[in-house]
């Protein structure tokens, strides 16, 4: 048992802890003030996180909808393609067969997309109508040596198929094309040669009618599903 001792000095009286009453109360306060900071710590460090977490996030557009704030976020598009059904054998022989050309002449369209958009930056600083066909003249003979060899080997539907890609990437018919780059005289001729075959290079592509197929199937290639 601990008891206080007590001296009487003169009118006054002092009342001291023994020492190890002391020690112990010591203690709880330096246990008590060791919770302190921890919690303290925590506190700063918890709001360090936040922080940190703010720093990392992100500002989207919101709305407020009574009590609620509501973020908008855009979501990526996702392609679902449907798989195709066929009548007969017949039917998917057919498409079978529109699939293998659509892959081997794609990449030509695109590549004349990407071509077009190169020369006609080019043919935008000249005025000169005379320079103009010499710089086409010079880029027909480019074309042909790097793809000219490839494109003679292509089926008429290939060339057809070609014929209405290239409208869907650059938006402009081939007879278009050959018009704005070589001249109606050109135009007219490439026309007459491409009837001869039963082509037109006046075709424009139809994505939600007649060239649906095709557009699936491209798609699929965009995506990287075939």
């Amino acid at each position: 048992m601990f008891l206080t001792t007590t001296y009487q000095i003169g009118k006054r009286t002092e009342v001291r802890l023994s020492g190890l009453i002391f020690v112990i109360y010591y203690k709880i306060f330096v246990s008590r003030l060791v919770l302190i900071l921890a919690f303290m710590m925590c506190a700063v460090y918890s709001g360090y996180g936040q922080d940190n977490d703010k720093d990392k996030g992100e500002l989207v557009p919101a709305v407020i909808v009574g009590d609620d704030t509501i973020p908008m976020i855009t979501l990526p598009s996702v392609v679902i393609v449907s798989e195709s059904e066929f009548r007969s054998k017949k039917e998917s022989y057919k498409y079978r067969k529109l699939k293998r050309d659509v892959k081997k002449v794609y990449p030509y369209a695109k590549l004349a997309r990407q071509k077009l958009e190169k020369y006609e930056s080019e043919l935008a600083g000249i005025d000169k109508k005379r320079d103009r066909k010499k710089t086409m003249k010079k880029v027909e003979k480019e074309l042909k040596e790097e793809y000219g060899d490839e494109l003679k080997n292509l089926t008429i539907s290939q060339g057809q198929i070609l014929l209405k890609l290239i409208d869907r990437e650059t938006g402009q018919t081939s007879y278009e094309l050959v018009k704005e780059l070589r001249g109606v005289l050109s135009a007219f001729f490439w026309q007459t040669m491409a009837g001869l075959v039963g082509s037109s290079l006046k075709v424009e592509y139809d994505p939600n009618g007649a060239d649906a197929d095709i557009e699936h199937i491209v798609i699929m290639i965009e995506n990287g599903l075939l």
